[in-house]
């Protein structure tokens, strides 16, 4: 049936080759005469230089912010008060990634406006896609970001004694969506960034040690003072975590059977339980060997003689 209908005019098939035809020639003769035209050679010069310059001027930015990344955290390292290397690496790569990936886009951008496109739709689709992405992911926005924060303004580092909320141990790994604690008993806890809100960090002071010791009443507390300066002279020698020389503070209570001698001494972090137990020994020698008595708790019995006789 087509070819009969087709066989029926075939002026109109001819007529229908001549005009794409026509319009191919055009095409044709569009294209040679935008290629040999002087003025569009002259403009692609112009728009590949200027590309070839945006192309430079991004690298050159981003190479010039890399470096000022690289400074600023090798400075957090060097003030690091305990002087344990420091897990800034994952935010200086996460920065240096996040710099490039944005002066990457904006690059992209103007290139393409030198090419006449219209950038709204592409940033409204943009926007729309990260918006999507913000709500479907909350949490684990918020664990990056904490952890982000976390580890760009130093608040713990790996190798440090904290407590969050009701764990406390050695920190073993900081992420930028979760925090690995070890316990002293062993366990290991992983804490998510996000639900960190309160930390307690042991590790960025020296810590003080404080030791109680008792005489009895009976004995002379100026004496007793005078043993333990004595016997603590030697301490810092003896025990690396010991600062300095410990001190005698003099007497802190008056209890109901014995007298209350106050030790202090400054150690390194989170090492005073293991200064208390030594200071507490070397005490209870020294005492010894100079027969001053640590008191005990005692029990008088007073025994009444019997009343009345025989009647």
């Amino acid at each position: 049936m087509l070819w009969a209908a087709a066989a029926d005019k075939p002026e109109e098939v001819t007529d229908n080759i001549e005009q794409t035809l026509s319009v191919f020639e055009k095409w044709q003769q569009g294209i040679w005469n935008w290629v040999t035209d002087m003025a569009t050679w002259e403009m692609l010069l112009v728009k590949t230089i200027k590309i070839v310059l945006i192309i430079l001027v991004t690298r050159i930015v981003i190479r010039i912010v890399h470096r000022m990344i690289n400074h600023t955290i090798a400075k957090q390292e060097k003030s690091r008060l305990n002087g344990q290397p420091r897990r800034l690496v994952t935010v200086g790569k996460l920065l240096k990634n996040m710099t490039s990936l944005a002066m990457n886009f904006i690059m992209i951008l103007v290139v393409l406006s030198e090419f006449n496109v219209n950038l709204a739709p592409l940033l409204a689709g943009a926007g729309v896609v990260g918006l999507a992405i913000g709500f479907g992911a909350q949490s684990l926005v918020k664990d990056v970001m904490t952890g982000f924060f976390i580890i760009l303004e130093d608040h713990f580092a790996v190798g440090d004694v904290i407590k969050v909320g009701s764990f406390q141990g050695t920190v073993e790994m900081i992420g930028l969506r979760s925090t690995r604690i070890h316990s002293w008993t062993g366990e290991v806890h992983v804490i998510p960034n996000g639900s960190i809100t309160e930390v307690t960090n042991y590790s960025l002071n020296n810590s003080i040690a404080v030791v109680d010791v008792s005489i009895a009443y009976e004995e002379n507390v100026e004496k007793a003072i005078q043993v333990m300066n004595k016997a603590l002279e030697a301490l810092p020698e003896h025990n690396e975590n010991v600062v300095k020389t410990p001190q005698v503070l003099g007497v802190q209570t008056l209890g109901p059977s014995e007298v209350t001698i106050r030790v202090i001494a400054e150690c390194r972090p989170f090492t005073q339980a293991g200064v208390v137990r030594m200071i507490n020994a070397d005490m209870k020698r020294a005492l010894e060997r100079e027969g001053i008595e640590i008191p005990y708790p005692r029990l008088v019995t007073y025994q009444r003689a019997e009343q009345g006789g025989n009647m």
